[in-house]
Parts: structure tokens; sequence; C-alpha cells
């Protein structure tokens, strides 16, 4: 039994070092084959910039209001701890902090949308690389372990800090950019390496599925806005489209069951 369990931990560990060895080999081929990516006043001309009652980019503005409303409902219930099947300690930093940044990306969007300019843009990327870094080490936790799902969070916040010091120094957007799309690429890769801990595991599909969906209509921001007459946009379609991505989670929280006991998780129960 004890040759059995090593002989899976060295397994572990292989997986683990293949996964962060080819995205860091990802990472230094982006950064040497793309071109640099600046702040611009195009990045700040949104198709619909309408002001309705006095509120600038009213609809870009107003699209926000679901974040506030779900992060503040799944901190809460992170918080407590009944609703959501929450089994590790790791988890409830992961998901507190997630949903604790579904708010922040309420306010910095809102914030950014009604006078969007260069000063303003890290108030909109800030809160959702925080989300993003929450949610992966919440995914890191329950495939892999504790420890190392809680690492994976402290490494990827000094990431988020690093990258917006690059951004704001150097006027490239290229690693934000690219923090962005890892919950994307990373969580249905290692689906398949790691089992799930708890039924209900194809959310985190169906969210990455989303989170495609609301990029797609931000790069087709104007296309849309003019296919449907002016009525909205594409980029107030990504916020309500994002929106789904936190409430799909705390379904998934709701209705989960354990699955898999792992010995590492016997180990590092609080």
């Amino acid at each position: 039994m004890g040759g059995l369990t090593n002989k899976q931990l060295e397994m572990g560990r292989v997986k683990r070092t293949r996964i962060w060895g080819g995205a860091f080999l990802c990472w230094i081929f982006i950064m040497f084959t793309t071109p640099k990516i600046p702040l611009s006043n195009h990045h700040h001309r949104f198709a619909d910039m309408r002001n309705f009652l006095g509120v600038p980019n009213t609809l870009n503005v107003i699209t926000t209001f679901p974040f506030l409303v779900v992060g503040v409902v799944g901190f809460i219930l992170s918080l407590q701890g009944c609703f959501f099947s929450i089994s590790l300690r790791g988890e409830v930093w992961g998901w507190m902090l997630f949903y604790g940044g579904t708010v922040g990306v309420a306010f910095g969007s809102a914030y950014y949308h009604l006078k969007p300019d260069d000063s303003r843009a890290m108030w909109d990327i800030v809160p959702m690389m925080v989300a993003y870094s929450s949610l992966f080490s919440s995914f890191i936790v329950e495939r892999v372990g504790r420890r190392v799902g809680l690492s994976c969070l402290f490494g990827m916040l000094v990431v988020v800090s690093l990258s917006t010091a690059y951004a704001r120094i150097f006027n490239d957007l290229r690693l934000c950019m690219m923090f962005q799309l890892i919950p994307c690429i990373a969580i249905p890769v290692m689906t398949f390496y790691y089992p799930p801990r708890y039924t209900h595991s194809i959310y985190w599909l169906w969210a990455a599925g989303v989170y495609l969906i609301a990029k797609f209509e931000a790069a087709l921001d104007r296309k849309i806005y003019h296919a449907n007459r002016y009525f909205i946009s594409g980029h107030s379609l990504e916020h309500l489209c994002s929106a789904v991505i936190p409430v799909l989670f705390a379904i998934m929280l709701m209705y989960r069951n354990i699955r898999i006991q792992r010995l590492s998780d016997m180990k590092e129960r609080p």
C-alpha cells in the first residue's frame, strides 16, 4: 500500500512539473513572438457610448451590476459554509476571494466605464485577475491538494502584482491578457489529468465555455451592436455573459457531493 501511494505521489509530481513547465514555455514563446500591446485611445472606444439620465456610457456601466449581486451573495455563502459543499479549508479561502474579486469587478469596471482612459483601465483589469487567480487555485485545491492550491494562489497573486506593475511601467498589456486566459486553457487541460473530487465537475467546463463566448462578444463589440440595430453592444453582452460564470459556480457548490476521498484530503482536513 505504501509503495503504491509513493508511486502515485511521484506520478502526481511529474504531471505537475510537465504542466507548469509547459505553461512557462508557452509564456516565453508568446512574449518573444507577439508584439507589444500598449494602452491606447482605441482600447477605450467602445461601440455603445450613449448616455442615459446623465450617466456616461450607461449600458456598459449598469451591466456591471450583476457582478455586485452575485459576488456579494457568493461571498456570504462561502463565508457561512452551510450552503456550499466545501470540505477543505483551502477551498474556503479560494472561493471567498473569487467572489470578493467578483464584487471588485463590479466597482472597478463601473468606475472605468464612467470615463474610460489609461488611468482607470487597471481598476477594470486587476479585480478580474484576482478573481481568476482564486478560481484557478480553488480548482487546484480540489483536483490536486490544499498545499499546492494555496501555494498556487499566493504565487498567482504575486504574478498579478508583477503583471500590473509591468503594464503600468512599460505600457504593455500582454502579461495581463495572458493571465486572463490561464483559467480558460488550464482548467480544461487539467480536467483530463486529475479526476474530480466532487460530482457536478462539468460546471468547470461550462464556465470555461461561457468565458470564451464572452470574449468573442467583446471582440465583436461593434458588429454585434450593428447587427441588433444599436440596441446593445457586444461589450455590454460580455458583462452579462461573464456574470453567468459565478452563478454557474454557485450552483455547482450548492449541489455537488464528494465523489473521491483521497488520502491527501484526509491528511489536510482542518
